[in-house]
């Protein structure tokens, strides 16, 4: 089931809040000793994780199937995409924990017809002789005003609202679940990259886009948020898949008498493509009004995203 992006907190319903975590959404399903974390496009993701596996096999329950979301968190306990990707990238070991937040199924029995807050009630039980890496993510307000502001002070990256009665309706966005940002964070498709300049080796920025009408379009060049360790491991992803043309439809293109991002038609010929395949997670500034991105940040690849899914969310 998926949030509904939305710029301010509903002004009717019973909504319940909970925190937004920045890591991979996986649906845990346990099968006598058999576990699978599978990601929001199917991938099986149970070998990057196998402190997860052991904890989901040693559940009290024959069977079972979770919603949650792995993440790592950093000194402050905040979650961090970052710091999830440097774990895959560069081998750190920083621990990793599950947070479970719905209960789909057990023991041969589906809950996904019952209210949220039933469906809650019983994984928080379930959940309670767990202990870590397995917590259980439980609602810690109604005030969504409020929670913003305290989130937004923590430096968190915002909250997902609930309607206490829904249902759980898999892969659907019906705006029972809605979701909260107090960071303007989301993920984008790599559509080529420029030149290294100066001291950097490997390539200089990443250009990214979105869908509309099932064409990428351009929304901006990322030259920040790579490691030492990070830019060659992506340099050989991109060339793998390196592309004669140009995947995104308005470039070279301009605005106002200028260039979009002093991408000239002879630039073009220097910058190299590849095929829309990868998806990255960046964080950035806002939205400016040409309809690019100020001050973007690259937070690391995504494995549980299909490019042709990614589209515009502010």
């Amino acid at each position: 089931m998926k949030a509904k992006l939305v710029e301010k907190p509903p002004a009717t319903g019973d909504w319940i809040y909970e925190l937004k975590f920045d890591g991979i959404r996986l649906i845990a399903v346990k099968t006598d000793k058999k576990v699978s974390l599978l990601s929001r496009n199917q991938n099986e993701l149970g070998a990057r994780f196998p402190e997860i596996v052991e904890a989901v096999k040693d559940l009290p329950a024959r069977e079972c199937v979770i919603d949650g979301e792995v993440v790592a968190l950093d000194e402050e306990g905040r979650s961090s995409f970052q710091l999830l990707q440097a774990r895959e990238m560069e081998g750190r070991k920083s621990p990793v924990y599950f947070y479970a937040f719905d209960l789909l199924q057990l023991d041969g029995k589906s809950l996904v017809s019952l209210p949220l807050e039933a469906r809650k009630n019983v994984l928080k039980k379930f959940c309670a002789q767990a202990g870590d890496p397995i917590r259980y993510s439980g609602a810690i307000g109604g005030d969504a005003e409020r929670l913003l502001e305290e989130v937004k002070r923590r430096g968190l990256e915002g909250i997902i609202g609930k309607q206490r009665n829904s249902v759980y309706e898999p892969g659907r966005r019906s705006g029972a679940w809605i979701k909260l940002k107090c960071v303007e964070q989301q993920e984008f498709v790599v559509g080529g990259y420029t030149p290294p300049q100066g001291a950097r080796k490997h390539f200089g920025a990443i250009l990214v886009g979105y869908y509309e009408n099932k064409k990428l379009v351009f929304a901006g060049k990322v030259g920040t948020g790579f490691t030492t360790k990070s830019l060659p491991m992506l340099h050989k992803k991109f060339r793998a898949e390196e592309r004669a043309d140009c995947p995104f439809v308005d470039l070279p293109s301009k605005q106002n008498g200028q260039w979009v991002q002093g991408i000239t038609p002879s630039m073009m010929r220097k910058m190299h493509w590849v095929n829309s395949v990868f998806v990255c997670e960046i964080k950035f500034a806002e939205w400016t009004r040409d309809g690019k991105l100020r001050a973007p940040v690259f937070l690391g690849l995504r494995e549980d995203k299909r490019p042709g899914d990614v589209v515009r969310e502010g």
